[in-house]
């Protein structure tokens, strides 16, 4: 009899959905809603909100969406794994009601928050412990909601993100996980449990965190209201959970050093893997456990993440060529004219501070405009360029950190479906680009098979993805680029002195 695992990939712009043959491996559904992307709430600059009721509403879709198409019956369906959005705050009562809107990834609110404790536990002693500045993180969220909304904050009884929060719809029970709490700045590496130094600092109450269960293995079991609700079958493993980065890489087989994965969403970012507690000192990119980390075997995620990507793609395209141009069109467009846009070119930083800037918040800019010489294609162009330049300057600071970039691994779903997007990178980096026929969703599902069925290693389960294409660097071009990249780097330069 086959049996099957469902993958959610709880996003800011969508819920995704995969049902996964855990035997073979093979995807015989995947589903998203909505199918226009989920709005956010901004009630101050700066600030990013979604109500996680909204994201429960579309698991639920999916999922009858799911097993109407494949007719495959909920009992058959033997385990579900969740990857959510990174970094946001969720906030429940005692009776699991929602408290207040979810204060999401790209919310920037916290960010003289979290600084203000950093100073105070003193930086090297907060770097050594949790690899992090608690920066602008779920647990400097929580303690702008402690201090600006006390009534908020005392009507908690749970402070979670947003794959906990989902987990607690589904099971009931409200559970975390280390990876969880690390990518909130509540984990202590040296220690190996919660971060005292941090909670302490920022006065924050430890019994509003929730239970720890592992990233992969049983976490809990769909309750009978979750059943009702989803039509899922009561009993259902939940057997895995974590962040969108670290699950995309999962997705991608990124489970040892050395591995590297990458993805261009709403967010852009690059994920590499290594055995060592490393961490930048100038916190640009982000140290957290991956999801097979434990206290005998270091795996953590050094993360890069560049907020204004597929967000900036998408506003050019309502904006700039009209809400019926497709992707593809713009494709077209883009490679219509030179390497370099004929000196246009775009910062892609408007959507609120960018850790790879040290949380500066310096918005879009499009600069060299000349009107008689470009047109929307060169628009198009140089908004593409732009956010490939921005991880070229993201990755060479991954470099220095220690991160092996020779090759990257992408999914097939994302800004690294653009020709001109990847070979700008490749050719940049010199890196071999690998675009796998995986998603978020398929990792999530296949990682959750592990639990449910306990004959198969974390690398074995997801290890089950065609390569798609492989995008090498064009050396023809390179020059070209380089010369545009060391513009865009100087027009970078002068927004960041400029403040």
């Amino acid at each position: 009899m086959a049996t099957y695992s469902i993958g959610y990939d709880i996003g800011s712009s969508s819920v995704k959905a995969a049902l996964v043959d855990t035997s073979t491996g093979e995807v015989l559904a995947r589903v998203q809603a909505p199918q226009e992307e989920m709005g956010m709430q901004a009630p101050q600059p700066g600030w990013a909100e979604q109500d996680p009721e909204l994201w429960y509403r579309y698991v639920i879709e999916c999922t009858q969406d799911i097993l109407a198409r494949t007719q495959v019956q909920a009992p058959s369906i033997e385990s579900v794994g969740i990857g959510y959005q990174m970094h946001g705050l969720v906030l429940v009562d005692a009776a699991g009601e929602v408290v207040r809107p979810a204060i999401i990834w790209c919310d920037g609110r916290a960010v003289e928050t979290g600084a203000r404790a950093f100073a105070g536990i003193g930086e090297d002693r907060c770097l050594s412990h949790c690899l992090n500045s608690p920066g602008n993180f779920t647990a400097a969220k929580l303690k702008w909601v402690a201090d600006n909304e006390p009534d908020n904050y005392a009507r908690t009884a749970h402070a979670m993100l947003p794959g906990d929060y989902i987990a607690l719809r589904l099971t009931g029970d409200a559970t975390t996980t280390i990876t969880g709490l690390s990518e909130g700045v509540m984990w202590d590496f040296k220690r190996n449990e919660l971060a005292g130094l941090v909670l302490d600092e920022m006065a924050l109450d430890t019994a509003k965190l929730c239970t720890r269960v592992p990233a992969v293995g049983v976490q809990g079991k769909v309750s009978e209201q979750g059943a009702k609700e989803t039509g899922l079958a009561a009993g259902t493993v939940v057997g895995y959970r974590a962040g969108d980065q670290p699950n995309n890489a999962i997705s991608l087989n990124v489970t040892q050093p050395g591995e590297v994965a990458a993805t261009a969403g709403t967010s852009g970012v690059v994920y590499g893997v290594t055995d060592k507690l490393a961490f930048d000192p100038a916190q640009r990119v982000n140290s957290f456990a991956h999801v097979n980390h434990d206290s005998g075997q270091n795996r953590i995620g050094i993360l890069l993440c560049i907020n204004g990507t597929g967000s900036a793609h998408r506003w050019i395209r309502q904006q700039v060529c009209g809400e019926h141009t497709t992707y593809d069109q713009m494709e077209e467009l883009a490679a219509s004219v030179p390497v370099g846009s004929d000196g246009l070119y775009f910062l892609p930083f408007g959507n609120g501070p960018e850790r790879m800037l040290q949380n500066e918040d310096i918005g879009a800019r499009l600069g060299g405009l000349n009107f008689n010489r470009h047109t929307r294609a060169h628009l198009v162009r140089a908004g593409i360029e732009g956010v490939a330049f921005a991880f070229v300057y993201g990755m060479r600071i991954m470099e220095e950190v220690g991160v092996d970039l020779s090759t990257i691994r992408v999914g097939n779903d994302n800004m690294f479906q653009s020709a001109v997007f990847a070979e700008t990178v490749a050719t940049l980096t010199g890196a071999c680009i690998e675009v796998h026929n995986t998603n978020g969703a398929v990792g999530a599902a296949l990682a959750a098979s592990v639990a449910a069925r306990g004959s198969e290693d974390l690398a074995t389960a997801v290890g089950r993805q065609d390569v798609v294409v492989s995008i090498m660097p064009d050396g023809g071009r390179r020059e070209d680029m380089q010369r545009a990249y060391r513009g865009w780097e100087r027009a970078l330069e002068r927004a960041l002195a400029e403040g």
